[in-house]
């Protein structure tokens, strides 16, 4: 499997997606990355119910996608990974699926979360993994459409946070 574009985006298949991203990224599958989103039919079903008829869509658990990366069926596959999580992305790198880049576009703000630009608000969980994402030799870049300058995303976060 080919792995055109790992994006963070809490919105999963959307607009942004659907008219921008999948031109530029050339993509035979769209796959949401979530064990929570695979074991509930219901968000599962109206998440995948925008996707394009002319690509497969599927959400499906951090297990099955490694497995997946990892078999010949899939080989000549190319998919663009939508995650909601970095911790997801973390558990999928440690698991042998190799990640370079990793596209954060959008995470929504909360009560409990600290807001680092106007589309991208974390957790501490949040902070960890995107940390560990760091340390494992992933690149984190911000970026909300294709066309837009890629913004280093570690340095963002480090600096809004006051990580050094």
């Amino acid at each position: 499997m080919k792995i055109v574009l790992a994006r963070i985006d809490d919105r999963f298949i959307h607009g942004q997606v659907l008219t921008r991203w999948i031109k530029t990224n050339a993509a035979d599958r769209i796959i949401v990355v979530s064990d929570e989103v695979a074991a509930d039919e219901m968000r599962k079903t109206l998440i995948l119910s925008v996707a394009p008829s002319n690509v497969k869509a599927s959400a499906v658990s951090i297990s099955k996608i490694t497995k997946a990366f990892h078999s010949p069926r899939y080989q000549d596959t190319t998919a663009m990974l939508l995650f909601e999580s970095p911790a997801d992305i973390v558990a999928l790198v440690q698991s042998g699926v190799p990640i370079e880049t990793v596209n954060v576009g959008g995470m929504r703000f909360a009560n409990d979360r600290k807001q680092i630009t106007k589309s991208v608000s974390v957790t501490e969980k949040d902070i960890d993994a995107f940390e560990k994402l760091h340390e494992l030799g992933v690149k984190l870049e911000l970026r909300q459409l294709p066309s837009d300058s890629s913004e280093n995303f570690i340095q963002l976060l480090r600096n809004e946070t006051k990580i050094k």
